[in-house]
């Protein structure tokens, strides 16, 4: 059978029905998490991958190895490890750097127990620099006022002199690209609250550390302090062809060893010295005559000098005291026979006190 056609009014009316009923249909459903809830965004991948090692060398202080510690805190992209041992090369070094997945190293390296070297190296490829350490102090001992936040990122303020001369340059290049905290490193804070400063004077680099209290440049100074003479700097890392030198620098080593030897020629010296004194001396300084002073002084003076003093007063002397002697036996001789006796000191009653005894025979007391 042939469908009846159906009307546009019809039409209009049957998709509206369909429409009321979808609407009534879907019911409101609420979100699934809220915006609190959200997982926090990562942060963008971080390009300049440096990382440093820092440690120390066996034979370092107390006050070289807070000074360390110090250091270690003011990096966050820093690694620590263990001490390194004094019989092994310093080409040892870059093995270890690559074990730790580091390209840079500051290591401490203690003479003596009394000096402190410092080495900054790009490994494994170089250049490297060697530094003595000098008037350091930590921020233990220091205890100033200014603080900054751990882990922030530091600005690198820079003298002037290290543009003027081309290892001062090398040396700045190496400096910034060892202590500048790499941006949007994972350990690291996104402030910048504290500046470094490298300071050229005297042939020595001098380092401090300050926070930026205020926007308007106020500083304050956190420490730790210390003052870097710089010796040599190397092509390759820890060694290799030296590119320069520091013509007038000298080991304290040394210097205390003239010291010595200064302090040990005093003595001869006196020798010596009183020596030449004794053969230049002569026998007679003046020809003098005894009789010249006579009549030069007064009489009072004579008579005052000329005075009798008391004599000292007798002083009581104690007679030592009476030791009683013991008798010796006495020997006699009758026809060839020697007899001994002995005289008794001690009388066995009141009786018979007074009286002795020889041979038997009975003896008065004179």
């Amino acid at each position: 059978m042939a469908k009846r056609p159906v009307s546009e009014k019809k039409k209009k009316a049957i998709k509206k029905r369909k429409v009321v009923v979808e609407a009534e249909e879907e019911p409101a459903v609420p979100p699934i998490s809220r915006s609190s809830e959200d997982p926090i965004p990562k942060k963008v991948k971080w390009t300049n991958k440096q990382r440093v090692l820092v440690f120390g060398t066996r034979g370092i202080s107390y006050r070289d190895r807070h000074l360390m510690e110090d250091l270690k805190m003011l990096l966050p992209h820093s690694k620590p490890d263990s001490k390194m041992e004094k019989k092994d090369s310093f080409f040892v070094v870059n093995e270890i750097c690559d074990m730790k997945n580091c390209n840079k190293c500051i290591l401490f390296e203690g003479r003596k127990k009394r000096d402190l070297y410092m080495w900054i190296s790009n490994t494994p490829q170089g250049p490297s620099c060697k530094f003595l350490v000098q008037s350091v102090f930590t921020m233990g001992e220091l205890k100033l006022t200014g603080n900054c936040l751990k882990g922030s990122r530091p600005l690198l303020s820079f003298d002037e002199h290290f543009s003027s001369k081309p290892h001062l340059a090398l040396m700045k290049e190496l400096i910034v690209q060892t202590f500048s905290t790499p941006y949007h490193h994972p350990k690291s804070q996104p402030f910048i609250d504290h500046v470094f400063t490298f300071s050229y004077l005297d042939g020595r680099i001098w380092f401090r550390n300050y926070q930026i209290v205020e926007e308007d440049g106020s500083l304050a100074e956190v420490g730790p302090r210390f003052v870097l003479f710089p010796i040599k700097i190397f092509e390759g890392s820890f060694g290799g062809q030296t590119l320069w030198e520091e013509p007038n620098f000298v080991s304290p080593a040394k210097i205390r060893r003239q010291l010595k030897l200064s302090s040990s020629t005093k003595y001869i010296s006196r020798v010596h010295q009183k020596i030449a004194q004794e053969e230049s001396k002569p026998a007679v300084s003046y020809n003098l005559k005894p009789l010249d002073d006579i009549f030069s002084k007064d009489v009072d003076e004579v008579l005052k000098n000329d005075e009798i003093q008391p004599e000292p007063e007798e002083i009581a002397v104690i007679p030592p005291k009476k030791v009683k002697k013991k008798l010796k036996p006495t020997v006699l001789a009758k026809k060839g026979v020697h007899q001994t006796k002995i005289k008794k000191q001690k009388a066995s009653s009141k009786k018979d006190k007074g009286k002795k005894f020889n041979n038997g025979k009975k003896r008065k007391n004179t």
